[in-house]
């Protein structure tokens, strides 16, 4: 049932949830829930706000892993549950603005060039995706480092982004990120990276850095080759919390970004978030509407729609963050649940030319945030833009936009929420961005899940693992062959009753093919050239 104008503005006065210290408001007055609710998930909540006073204190929250989980801790070292945490990030948060300034006074810069112009971060999953949403948001023209991703392990990838590093690679600083140290695609581009150094008669040690576990391959790799420096990553800060670590700190303090201030925005929401006053804590109505629009199992997909162009890549950061940690198969007490929640996104007004027809009038299986800004351009920009009609600027089209399609879905009974900051920049993006991860951690508790493992991830790595083996057992068996079929090479290597065998035989096969790898194809049949 919808209400009318009065209605509406009542009930919006009613349920906005206003965090001035940080700039953020949450409005949750067009998603339909009855008014007692909030009683009926009164005693869920509260178990809620204890098991995350419990993580924040320092108890076993992956117990997968046996291990702590703390990336609260980051922004607050105050509050880490023993002296050595505390000293470790505190350590590492000096050790990372000592490399920046040595690189920015050229203190440390490449042999040849004047300075380091570009950075190149190599990692994948929140390794990349934390850092590449603070660049785009947080970019400007005065950036003292040009930012490049290899981010996936995709050969063209890597040669669109060397291509468009061009001469600069002799000033290109390499950053690598991966806290095992020993994941494939993080491991790959590193070692493109390199042959792309060499090929042109640079070293690649005295360009190149790490951020990864203490003892790892990829440490024991970066020390052995006197790379220029090493930060660390900790086992109780997962990959898709990890933007406030070095991972997320390291390459925005060199592209200029105020860390101090990213790191205060989240602080300061933390505090407000960690209350246990659901009113007028923002995490809470976010995992609450989570939990009403979904009926805690899912039902219901999430759709982000920042109205502005710097927040484009929070729908693809969000989709890690909310879909890693709540698509889980068993609950904390082992029973089948399979739960999660579908995150995609796109962004306004383009969102009007995309799917929001969809949306309005297609099938009502989603629920939608709408993220906007009140502040158009940056304060170094001319404040007051040109009409593009009498009266009207294209921000207030941008706005009109974002409210007519706002009323549009709530006409139909699509649900939604607003998030809406005062302006976009490090201490609000902070604020964001710890919203989130701590709304995950109570919509966690409310359907009794774990949301700090991933055992489907590893499960991919395993199953992708075995494809590189049977890749190898094929090679070797065309080497000392006449060839054959799929079929007939994998019957020959032992593996007939393997589970779609002779398939995957085919498509390393024609891969191999494709590449002149070493392979002909011959009708159904394949030979080593």
């Amino acid at each position: 049932m919808t209400l009318d104008a009065q209605q509406l503005w009542q009930r919006y006065r009613q349920y906005l949830c206003a965090c001035e210290s940080v700039g953020i408001s949450v409005d949750i007055s067009r998603i339909n829930f009855d008014d007692d609710f909030f009683n009926r998930m009164a005693p869920a909540m509260d178990a809620a706000y204890a098991a995350m006073a419990e993580l924040e204190a320092g108890a076993v929250a992956n117990p997968d892993e046996n291990r702590q989980v703390g990336h609260y801790w980051l922004r607050a070292p105050q509050l880490a549950p023993d002296a050595s945490i505390r000293r470790q990030i505190e350590s590492a948060n000096d050790a990372i603005q000592s490399f920046v300034v040595d690189v920015q006074n050229k203190t440390i810069k490449p042999p040849g060039a004047q300075r380091f112009t570009d950075l190149l971060l190599i990692g994948i999953g929140g390794s990349a995706l934390g850092p590449q949403l603070v660049a785009d948001a947080l970019i400007t023209p005065k950036d003292p480092m040009t930012v490049h991703f290899f981010d996936n392990t995709d050969p063209d990838g890597f040669d669109r982004t060397l291509a468009a590093l061009g001469a600069h690679l002799r000033s290109t600083l390499v950053v690598v990120i991966s806290k095992s140290g020993g994941t494939k695609e993080t491991r790959n581009g590193m070692l493109e990276a390199e042959h792309a150094f060499t090929a042109k008669k640079l070293d690649f040690r005295i360009h190149a850095a790490a951020v990864t576990g203490k003892g790892s391959t990829l440490d024991d790799y970066a020390r052995d080759n006197l790379w220029l420096a090493r930060f660390p990553m900790w086992d109780w800060v997962g990959g898709r919390t990890s933007i406030m670590s070095a991972v997320g700190l390291l390459p925005a303090a060199l592209q200029g970004i105020d860390t101090a201030a990213f790191l205060a925005g989240a602080a300061t929401m933390d505090q407000i978030t960690r209350q246990p006053d659901t009113p007028n804590n923002p995490a809470a109505l976010l995992a609450l509407m989570w939990h009403h629009e979904t009926n805690g199992r899912g039902e219901k997909d999430m759709v982000i729609l920042p109205y502005k162009d710097r927040l484009l890549l929070m729908s693809r950061y969000l989709q890690q963050l909310v879909m890693e940690s709540l698509g889980k198969q068993l609950d904390l007490a082992g029973n089948t649940v399979e739960q999660g929640i579908a995150v995609y996104g796109n962004k306004g007004s383009t969102d009007q030319h995309a799917y929001v027809q969809q949306l309005r009038e297609g099938v009502n299986n989603f629920f939608t945030t709408f993220i906007t800004v009140q502040e158009d351009r940056a304060p170094n920009i001319a404040r007051r833009a040109p009409d593009v009609e009498p009266g009207a600027t294209s921000g207030d089209y941008l706005h009109g936009f974002w409210q007519g399609t706002r009323q549009a879905l709530y006409e139909k009974d699509r649900g939604s929420i607003t998030l809406a900051l005062d302006k976009l920049d490090a201490h609000r993006l902070g604020a964001l961005i710890a919203l989130y991860e701590r709304a995950v951690g109570y919509y966690a508790s409310l359907v009794n899940i774990n949301a700090y493992h991933q055992p489907g991830v590893e499960a991919g790595k395993k199953a992708a693992q075995a494809v590189l083996d049977l890749q190898a057992a094929v090679t070797a068996h065309l080497q000392s062959s006449k060839g054959g079929t799929a079929d007939d090479i994998a019957a020959a290597i032992g593996t007939p009753g393997a589970p779609c065998a002779a398939e995957a035989v085919h498509h390393i096969l024609a891969h191999l093919a494709a590449n002149d790898r070493g392979v002909t194809r011959n009708g159904d049949g394949y030979t080593a050239t």
